[in-house]
């Protein structure tokens, strides 16, 4: 059931300790909510086999440090794996999802159409009568209008994708995150999506999956990326870039900086928060 209140959320994935880059995603996401009333949430994506239980616990515990607080306890993706399935059964009944058995490789090899982008699926299984002979286990796509779709972003203004045929469900039975995010964005009554911007371009196609559904739309924001020196993403051998190298006074001072605030907290930020303010640039990080 969609809650009727409206809310943002930050997601992390537990593979790593968050880095100063994660933690000001984090306080922006937190600043949009706050700023616009919505509750806030936190969502630990744990689907993936490569996350650790006790890095999600060092990821909330830094979450807290900085102010980020949420409304309620955080939910972990691995308790809603019925939840997935069920949506996948539906679409599943719809005619709406069919089985590929195709690597990554051979998808890169095949010649796609001239508006797809690389690594767009090219429906090597679509209308496949039957499976080829091997062992591998097939993934679940979904069977999409393979057209362009646009989203509008806060700070990107329309961004226009094409939706191909995406994989709902792995080869190894984990759902794939462009399913999961959706799914648990509606179940949450989650409205206003901050994140990365890195993560734009899969945003036109979360967006047709929740159209499909039936799920309200959402409002997205996708901030700049922190970058090292070398305008590469930042990554821990990057220097200190932890919570527990940096201290959270100083960790705050930076993301502060970052945005051009004076404040050192993030409630003192909120009261000084402007969406049209914030810089469209990536954030260049500089170990002292």
């Amino acid at each position: 059931m969609i809650s009727p209140a409206g809310a943002g959320r930050f997601a992390p994935s537990p593979s790593a300790d968050l880095h100063i880059g994660n933690l000001r995603t984090a306080a922006l996401a937190w600043l949009f909510a706050r700023s616009t009333g919505r509750r806030f949430l936190i969502r630990v994506e744990d689907l993936d086999d490569r996350t650790f239980t006790e890095v999600a616990s060092r990821q909330l515990a830094d979450l807290a440090a900085i102010g980020v607080d949420a409304d309620d306890p955080p939910e972990f993706q691995t308790a809603h794996t019925a939840r997935y399935d069920t949506v996948i059964g539906d679409l599943r009944d719809r005619g709406l999802v069919y089985e590929c058995y195709c690597s990554r490789k051979d998808i890169l090899a095949a010649p796609r159409a001239p508006h797809a982008p690389e690594g767009a699926y090219p429906g090597t299984c679509r209308d496949r009568v039957r499976p080829p002979e091997h062992d591998r286990p097939p993934a679940l796509r979904l069977r999409s209008d393979n057209a362009p779709f646009t989203v509008v972003d806060l700070l990107h203004g329309e961004f226009t994708g094409v939706v191909d045929d995406f994989v709902l469900r792995r080869g190894d039975g984990v759902t794939a995150y462009n399913l999961a995010v959706v799914v648990d964005d509606a179940a949450g009554g989650i409205d206003q999506v901050v994140r990365g911007d890195d993560l734009l371009s899969s945003s036109p196609r979360q967006a047709y999956l929740a159209r499909l559904l039936g799920y309200p739309s959402v409002s997205y924001a996708h901030v700049p990326l922190v970058l090292n020196v070398e305008g590469k993403r930042l990554a821990k051998r990057d220097g200190a870039v932890t919570l527990a190298e940096l201290g959270v006074d100083h960790a705050l001072a930076l993301i502060a900086d970052s945005l051009g605030y004076r404040a050192r907290t993030l409630e003192g930020m909120l009261a000084e928060f402007d969406p049209a303010a914030l810089p469209r640039q990536p954030w260049v990080y500089r170990p002292v």
